[in-house]
């Protein structure tokens, strides 16, 4: 049985979550749009698990994030998981229409903005996804430039990803976070990350070097009263890596389908990720999965370390 947070809003914990609030214990939370967005049954719910199980070896408890008929779930039961994996036509939700879909008693999966507010909500420091959205290539043009970036800037959560998608304007990324004076630390490295990359070719604007740091960092901003996110590139394990100059022919590519069949908003990022499966003949999506447990591995030990 889940328990509810508050009786106007229909929030609930799983009892996992219920349990390790209680306690004080470490949490890592998880979007949802990977499991409902990012690829088909039953491979979508055999990464969703073994995330979680990755985050509880390292002493954490992991927290997936998503709304499921008007209820903003903290964590999933295993029957929970299981249901949205198979769920078709679940809304993908981010900061403009999280709310639209609880007072609507919908189902959608959380985006990094929704679930960052909603971890927030929620007490949870430390959050584990794939990659950031943020400025689209060409976005002078069309104006494309993810809710991401604004969130990071004014929700309190750390957030560890393998950089920026590799599919967006990355030099431009950094600069708008920059300006929204969001701290973007490279885990071990002074390289940014190209999410399926190590190496964006561009250098990282911080170094830290173990999970300790990057806690005792977000103390010292506590400490000053900084409000807004931190960003943690963690660079993809390198035997899984697919080398930038590779994967930019097949990113031109799919962008290139992408103009010619008129995709525009919210059905952009599926839609290259899709046609980069297919292009590199399912090694993108391997390494998506690889990037995403790196990343739920350093999330969790962050999420000790500031627990200690």
């Amino acid at each position: 049985m889940t328990r509810t947070v508050s009786p106007l809003l229909p929030m609930e914990y799983s009892q996992e979550v219920a349990a390790a609030k209680a306690r004080n214990a470490p949490i890592v939370a998880l979007e949802s749009t990977i499991i409902t967005h990012g690829m088909p049954y039953p491979g979508n719910l055999e990464m969703a698990r073994s995330v979680e199980a990755i985050i509880r070896a390292e002493g954490a408890i992991p927290a997936t994030i998503a709304v499921v008929n008007g209820v903003l779930k903290i964590g999933l039961e295993n029957a929970e998981l299981e249901a949205l994996s198979k769920t078709e036509g679940a809304m993908k939700l981010s900061r403009a229409d999280l709310a639209f879909a609880i007072a609507e008693r919908r189902t959608g999966a959380t985006t990094v903005a929704a679930t960052m507010i909603a971890a927030a909500r929620a007490g949870i420091r430390v959050f584990a996804t794939g990659g950031i959205g943020g400025v689209h290539r060409k976005a002078e043009e069309s104006f494309d430039i993810s809710a991401d970036l604004d969130e990071l800037a004014r929700t309190s959560v750390i957030v560890v990803c393998a950089g920026a998608k590799a599919i967006l304007d990355i030099p431009k990324t950094l600069e708008v976070l920059e300006t929204r004076g969001v701290p973007v630390v490279t885990y071990d490295s002074a390289k940014f990350p190209a999410f399926w990359s190590r190496d964006s070719g561009l250098p990282s604007p911080l170094t830290l070097n173990s999970p300790a740091a990057i806690a005792n960092f977000q103390l010292v901003r506590d400490q000053l009263g900084v409000d807004g996110g931190m960003l943690i590139a963690n660079p993809v394990p390198e035997e899984n890596e697919i080398p930038r100059e590779e994967m930019e022919i097949y990113i031109n590519r799919a962008l290139d389908n992408a103009e010619r069949d008129e995709i525009i908003g919210k059905e952009v990022t599926p839609y290259l990720l899709d046609t980069l499966f297919r292009l590199t003949d399912g090694r993108s999506l391997a390494t998506n999965i690889a990037l995403v447990e790196n990343n739920a591995r350093l999330a969790a030990e962050i999420a000790v370390a500031l627990a200690d």
